[in-house]
């Protein structure tokens, strides 16, 4: 029951053990702590090089708690940890940070996970940017960092992993060359291209993507608004380089630069979900706009999309004359209004005027503006992501329920389950097993270190055998099942243990079509949210109406009796 920047709470940066292993995908690393919005337990992940470069500098994790006296950051150096002075950093931007990092330090290939004025600022929409590009930001992790007078980390040396068969590993990446030239070739020759902004014309189409703060269809937009932000558009534009993650065969980012006659930056290109805060959601189709607010947002330290959702919530706001333009400050923010988009982000990251509350994220908004609250798109204050329930109607689960709402890289049914045809997707029986299934696999994938694509852009199988040449494992597949149940019930229980039950998890009703779209491919679609809650709550053999993990279950699945000392106090183990 710590409170979320009480000196007490704890954040940590955690790498996975298939960093720095030569595993292909394997370069993810993690932050978590409590999370500001939802007061449950929270994590955010990113890509780039830091995961690898904590393992270089001798540390698989760190972790941090108290109050600085003064601005600092981190430096892990070679199996050394050293606390640094950071005044000069504090109000610098990511890159301005970064930059002066790397002349402090005289070393320019150090790796960096940095917080920007969004996080000293304590903003609910605050994370964390990984070597200027990547970011962990979901849940307001940012904030947790600034709080403490963090920076960030940053992390050098030299030092090696043991890996207890390097040439099974170095087989299974040897299988991958053949796998992406055969049955992989299609998806890894899309993310090689145009990374996740192939598929974001389809997504609109399809209505998967967010339109108009979810309330629109494809017909809101025009073709050619759609396709100015794909990939196969932009690139001949903007891009100038490749760009990726640690041990990535793939590398499916890119290096833009924007130029038009009030910016000219060098940044990243967007990601899907990014294009779909800043484009269809803001029914903008303006690319050097969406691609100058995701600069921001990677400068600034903010999560993207937070920032769209929250714009998005004000635009429909304004257009139903709960905001007047003087409120704004002047800013006439139609949908659509590329201009008037830019500045209001500009607002935000400069924590001024109308910019200041809206920090707070839409849901904190509408309680300190006390209006508002029916336009919400949000899982417990989380904005919801670019893959709409109505599409994806396993997703309504999983944006509720999981210990971190509104997320869609948390398994489940997931994203997948939505190509599947209708009379199967909006069949609401019996999904608890498949749903549980689900979480089995996202859930390895995640605390292992993999990339959230490498579902697909690895071939079936893979992921266990590359933990086995690792460590040596000879687990067998139920050991794999346990392991994952048990990551997903520890992060549960945080949140159990603070008091939430099943009843404070909430998801807005228009996310799963109450009432409906009257229009567009998913008119008159809605979503049994709760009888997806059921089901699952059913299949993991918990408590339906609490949600609560049975002690029959937390025994089975063996060790976590911390947690049912915890949830369990009256059954304490001899």
């Amino acid at each position: 029951h710590t409170p979320v920047f009480a000196p007490e709470s704890v954040v940590g940066f955690v790498s996975g053990p298939t960093n720095l292993t030569k595993t292909f995908l394997g370069g993810r690393y993690t932050v978590v702590s409590k999370s500001p919005v939802t007061g449950g337990f929270n994590d955010a992940s990113a890509g780039g090089n830091l995961g690898p470069f904590m393992r270089k500098a001798g540390f698989d994790a760190v972790f941090v708690k108290g109050i600085s006296e003064k601005p600092v950051y981190i430096l892990l150096d070679d199996g050394k940890i050293e606390i640094r002075d950071a005044q000069a950093l504090w109000g610098k931007t990511v890159s301005e940070a970064d930059a002066l990092i790397k002349e402090e330090l005289g070393d320019s290939k150090v790796s960096t996970a940095l917080i920007g004025p969004g996080g000293e600022h304590l903003s609910n929409m605050a994370g964390v940017i990984t070597d200027c590009h990547r970011a962990a930001a979901r849940g307001g992790s940012g904030a947790v960092i600034g709080s403490k007078k963090l920076k960030g980390l940053v992390c050098r040396g030299n030092q090696t992993v043991p890996v207890k068969d390097d040439a099974g590993v170095a087989a299974i990446n040897k299988e991958w060359n053949d796998y992406a030239k055969g049955r992989g070739a299609v998806p890894v020759g899309k993310f090689k291209t145009t990374g996740t902004t192939s598929d974001y014309d389809s997504s609109v189409y399809l209505g998967d993507a967010g339109i108009k703060n979810w309330a629109g269809s494809p017909e809101d937009l025009t073709e050619e608004q759609i396709k100015n932000l794909t990939g196969a558009v932009m690139d001949p534009k903007y891009k100038y380089g490749k760009l990726g993650c640690h041990a990535c065969p793939v590398q499916c980012g890119a290096k833009y630069h924007i130029k038009n006659d009030k910016y000219n930056i060098k940044t990243s290109r967007p990601e899907y979900e990014s294009l779909g805060a800043f484009g269809s959601m803001l029914l903008n189709g303006d690319s050097d706009c969406a691609n100058i607010c995701n600069w921001y947002c990677n400068e600034y330290g903010y999560d993207t999309l937070s920032m769209g959702g929250t714009l998005a919530w004000l635009m429909e706001c304004y257009e139903n004359g709960l905001f007047t333009i003087e409120e704004l400050d002047g800013i006439d923010l139609k949908w659509g209004n590329a201009e008037a988009i830019l500045a209001m982000v500009k607002k935000i990251c400069d924590y001024e005027g109308i910019g200041i509350p809206l920090n707070g994220a839409s849901r904190a908004a509408a309680q300190y503006f006390g209006r508002g609250f029916e336009y919400l798109t949000t899982a417990s204050g989380i904005e919801i992501p670019m893959h709409g329930a109505r599409y994806n109607p396993g997703l309504a689960r999983t944006f509720q329920y999981d210990p971190t709402p509104g997320r869609h890289v948390k398994g489940g049914l997931g994203v997948p389950y939505g190509h599947q045809p209708p009379e199967v997707k909006y069949n609401y029986e019996d999904t608890g097993e498949r749903d549980k299934a689900g979480i089995e696999s996202w859930e390895f994938f995640n605390i292992s270190g993999f990339c959230n694509f490498s579902g697909f852009l690895l071939a079936p199988g893979v992921h266990y055998r590359y933990m086995e040449a690792i460590g040596g494992y000879s687990f067998k597949p139920e050991d794999w099942t346990n392991l994952a149940l048990r990551s997903f019930t520890i992060r549960d229980a945080f949140n159990k243990r603070e008091g939430l039950r099943r009843k404070d998890f909430d998801i807005s009703p228009r996310n799963v079509g109450k009432p409906p779209l009257e229009k567009g491919p998913l008119a008159g679609i809605t979503v049994d949210n709760e009888k997806l809650g059921d089901n699952f709550y059913a299949a993991m053999g918990w408590d339906i109406e609490t949600g609560m993990p049975s002690k029959e279950f937390l025994e089975n699945i063996g060790g976590l009796e911390c947690v049912i000392e915890d949830l369990y106090p009256e059954e304490k183990l001899p």
